[in-house]
């Protein structure tokens, strides 16, 4: 009995050391957001968002200023027009306005598409040197450094880097 005992006890110790060794998980973390913004096809993805940005804000801004001269100029003209005329000019300029409206919202929805679509293959780059760096060194977990309250484990931003060649 007394063996039974030992024998039992002996396996539960087993048991529990093999499931606390098997806890203990290497981790790593890294910033993610800060190695994409690292990345040389970031700054460029980046330049070419600008770029749409301002030519949409150029457009709109012309347009505001076309629209704010045709309302000024519908004001000062309104004593010598009809009634009828004025009204046909106030819905013209207030057509104006809302066709303004949902092209700059057309605008904003066209940039994020672009934005989306220039900085995916970037942030799938960057996934894959982290998956590449996590196996190559024995990680199991690779934590975002943003999310971290403690950060005690590998910071693997610097291996990354050099296996995305930076």
């Amino acid at each position: 009995m007394k063996n039974l005992k030992s024998l039992l006890f002996a396996a539960v110790l087993f048991i529990g050391a093999t499931g606390f060794t098997a806890a203990q998980s290497k981790i790593a973390h890294i910033n993610k957001q800060e190695l994409i913004k690292a990345m040389p096809e970031y700054a460029q993805a980046q330049a070419e968002i600008e770029k749409l940005g301002k030519t949409y804000e150029a457009e709109i801004q012309g347009s505001y200023k076309e629209l704010d001269a045709k309302y000024k100029q519908y004001n000062a003209e309104a004593e010598s027009k009809t009634e009828e005329e004025n009204l046909a000019r106030m819905q013209e300029v207030e057509g104006m306005k809302q066709s303004l409206g949902q092209y700059q919202q057309q605008a904003q929805k066209q940039l994020q598409e672009k934005e989306f679509n220039l900085l995916k293959p970037i942030v799938e780059k960057a996934d894959n040197a982290i998956k590449a760096v996590a196996k190559a060194q024995g990680f199991q977990y690779v934590v975002d450094e943003a999310m971290l309250i403690v950060a005690e484990g590998k910071d693997i931003m610097a291996d990354v880097k050099k296996q995305l060649g930076m």
